[in-house]
This record gives structure tokens, C-alpha cells and sequence, in this order.
């Protein structure tokens, strides 16, 4: 039988770049949030949204912490004991297709411990120290731009959180106790709605599609 595949769809911010909780902004027939649930539904077999304090609709909801991490564990702590493999999705990527979940979701069943999707950098990038000064040039064949959704095997996404750790994604936890972490081709499409500019965006490729 294949593995018990959950999904948490992280939509808990405040939307403070934006000006406001943009996973609640129009999309379509429905909102930005609206969107990602039902991709996310498609594929897995269950999933949890994790909701700003007092947006919770339902049993599938779970309210969200003060940080990313934060929420996510509190998403984790909605799953059962037999999920056995974990999808992680930002609420706010409303473009992500079934099948960048099932490119994750297989990457775990071939034995990763987490799969990512990544798109080639097209710009030079710098490392600075604090006073802003370049100490570093890394070479941009070896960098990729990370994406949701993250995959996980259960058991080593619960044991990255342990101690509660901070992370700006999920699979930099894994890392850091060892996971092997693999990534699959991203989707340029798979914008993330962060400011005013990608909504506009967003709203005109939700036209474009009718």
C-alpha cells in the first residue's frame, strides 16, 4: 500500500510585506488560500490548513503560532500517527501543480528524507557580512531557488522540530540534523504572493487561464 501522504498548507501570516493577510485576497472564483488548499487536496490523501488566531473554519483547521516554524509544528500536531509522509505548502503559492507534489512526494518514496523543488538563479549573488561588505561569491551553477511544496518522510520532519527550532524553510531543520535533502525542477509559475505587484500578477494569469 502506497504511504499515508498528509498535507499542512501554511497560511498563518499576517501579511505584514503586503499590507495585510494576502492569502485571503480574491483569486478567481475564490482566494489566493482557496487555491492552494485545493491542489494540496488533489493529491493527498488528507490535509491540515494552519490559519491566522480566529480564522479557523472547520476540523482541518488549526490555528498558527507567532513564527513559520512555529505553525508548522502545530500542523504536525494535528497529523496522525500513520502519516508516513508529509507535504509542506505555503498558503500563499497558489500555482503550484498536482504534479510538483507528486515529483516531491516520489522523491521521498525513493528514499530521501526531504525533496524540494528548486529554479536555476539567474542572478549573481553576493554573501555579506554585517557591515554589507561582499565576502563571498558562490557560483551560481550551484544554487537553486527553493519552492514549496516540501516533502518529508513523517519521522524525520517530527524529529527536526524537536526542541523547537527555527527555520525559513522546513527542509533547512532537516538538514541540520543530517537529512538527506534532494531537489526536483521547480515550476517558474510557483510565485510566491508576497507583495501588491504578484497578485496583479497572479489575478491576470487566473484570466488568462479562462
Amino acid at each position: 500500500m502506497p504511504e499515508a501522504v498528509w498535507a499542512i498548507v501554511v497560511a498563518a501570516g499576517s501579511g505584514e510585506r503586503f499590507g495585510g493577510p494576502k492569502q485571503y485576497e480574491s483569486l478567481g472564483d475564490g482566494t489566493v488560500l482557496d487555491r492552494s488548499v485545493a491542489v494540496a487536496r488533489a493529491v493527498a490523501d488528507k490535509v491540515i490548513v494552519v490559519v491566522p488566531p480566529g480564522r479557523a473554519r472547520g476540523s482541518g483547521d488549526v490555528e498558527g503560532g507567532p513564527t513559520r516554524s512555529e505553525s508548522v509544528r502545530r500542523g504536525l500536531a494535528a497529523l496522525p500517527d500513520q502519516a508516513e509522509i508529509v507535504v509542506v505548502h505555503d498558503g500563499a503559492r497558489p500555482f503550484a501543480s498536482p504534479e510538483l507534489y507528486r515529483a516531491v512526494i516520489d522523491a521521498v518514496r525513493a528514499g530521501a528524507d526531504a525533496a524540494v523543488p528548486g529554479v536555476a538563479v539567474s542572478d549573481t549573488i553576493k554573501v555579506v557580512d554585517t557591515a554589507m561588505t561582499v565576502v563571498d561569491t558562490p557560483d551560481r551553477a550551484t544554487l537553486v531557488a527553493v519552492q514549496t511544496p516540501q516533502a518529508f518522510a513523517a519521522d524525520r520532519l517530527r524529529a527536526a522540530h524537536t526542541g523547537q527550532p527555527e527555520g525559513t524553510d522546513d527542509a533547512s531543520l532537516v538538514e541540520a540534523i543530517g537529512g538527506r535533502v534532494v531537489v526536483v525542477p521547480g515550476e517558474p509559475d510557483n510565485r510566491k504572493i508576497t507583495v501588491a505587484d504578484d497578485l496583479q500578477w497572479a489575478r491576470q494569469r487566473v484570466a488568462e487561464e479562462r
